[in-house]
């Protein structure tokens, strides 16, 4: 299994931030192989660590670590695809807000979690799966979706006031007073999440774009798009994608996984059965996935990596990582990236591009 990827528009939204700070993005997107042909494919997709080096090497190029607060206020509906245009066209603002959630699927799937749209004591919460451990890496990935939602959604009600607060889970960063010119509420970190807090009397307020036609033939495609997706997918994978979120600091249960997927722990077992897998493969196999990925494609600790995929501690993980592979999780990763080390001439960011 992989972390995760998304469709290319967020790097069109990345290039369009780069350019309004003055910045020539071409260098960059050469050395990551994005070329206008690949820019513009509707089924081009980039992995999730991939897309955080490219954002990581644009911010080190403009010397401007709010890059994704920035990115989030030049949010536009395009920008998100199928989610965007529904958001833009529902009749409501909290009909907005749970289209951004419901339909991001379609240009954007992360292994580790997902968005969602609930109520709180009446207030609309707009919660963004986590990507933590946090560093200089994702950062930016948090700001510009909370950002980017806050934009919409301020474009949709023809208000700046409907949201109550911002909530960050990572502490302030170095450049934590940005963060006021781009929110205009309440901003909290080191949070137990991130999300929007709507007002509780702004779910109701009409959207200044409704349109229920166009809205409805939208939902019609967005709907057959998502059921594509998951068809797609063996009943294996889908007990892949609902377990893999459970993974922080614990091994998820059969039970835990069946209840998160709607399902009666017999039929999620009978449904594996089927298919000539046990529960126990899934989640053996899943965390394989994970692990490479982990290990091959970001800087995080073996400690953070075992945390993440349920491991009571690193050495059961490192002892876990070598029996999969035969190597040593920190060997796995310098003989890996030995393989991607680009000629002496090349650049840093040539690496990242691999």
């Amino acid at each position: 299994m992989k972390l995760g990827d998304i469709s290319v528009s967020y790097v069109e939204l990345m290039v369009r931030a780069v350019t309004h700070l003055g910045a020539d993005p071409r260098p960059i997107l050469q050395q990551f192989q994005l070329d206008a042909t690949r820019l513009s494919s509707s089924d081009a997709r980039i992995s999730i660590p991939r897309f955080m080096r490219l954002g990581h090497a644009f911010i080190q190029q403009t010397q401007s670590p709010g890059l994704g607060l920035l990115m989030g206020r030049l949010t536009s509906p395009t920008h998100l695809g199928l989610a965007g245009l529904l958001s833009m066209s529902s009749l409501t603002v909290k009909d907005a807000a749970k289209a951004l959630a419901d339909y991001e699927i379609l240009s954007s799937f992360n292994a580790r979690g997902r968005s969602s749209f609930s109520l709180e004591s009446g207030a609309g919460v707009c919660q963004f799966y986590s990507v933590s451990p946090y560093n200089d890496y994702n950062h930016f990935v948090v700001d510009s979706v909370l950002a980017g939602w806050m934009t919409l959604l301020y474009w949709v009600s023809g208000r700046d006031d409907i949201i109550k607060r911002v909530e960050f889970e990572f502490p302030a960063p170095s450049y934590s007073d940005q963060y006021a010119q781009y929110f205009s509420c309440e901003v909290q970190f080191a949070s137990a999440r991130n999300a929007l807090l709507l007002h509780d009397w702004a779910l109701p307020l009409l959207s200044l774009h409704r349109c229920a036609a166009t809205h409805q033939a939208l939902k019609l495609l967005a709907d057959r798009e998502r059921e594509r997706v998951r068809h797609g997918l063996s009943f294996a994978e889908l007990v892949a994608r609902a377990l893999s979120p459970l993974l922080n600091g614990h091994t998820p249960t059969l039970d835990l996984v069946a209840q998160r997927m709607n399902q009666a722990p017999w039929t999620l077992r009978r449904r594996l059965n089927d298919e000539g897998v046990s529960f126990q493969q899934v989640l053996n196999d899943t965390r394989r996935d994970l692990a490479i990925s982990y290990v091959r494609e970001t800087t995080l600790t073996l400690g953070e990596i075992a945390y993440l995929l349920g491991f009571g501690s690193t050495t059961a993980f490192q002892r876990a990582f070598k029996r999969w592979l035969g190597l040593a999780p920190g060997q796995y990763r310098l003989q890996y990236q030995a393989q991607q080390k680009p000629p002496a001439a090349a650049s840093y960011n040539s690496t990242a591009s691999s």
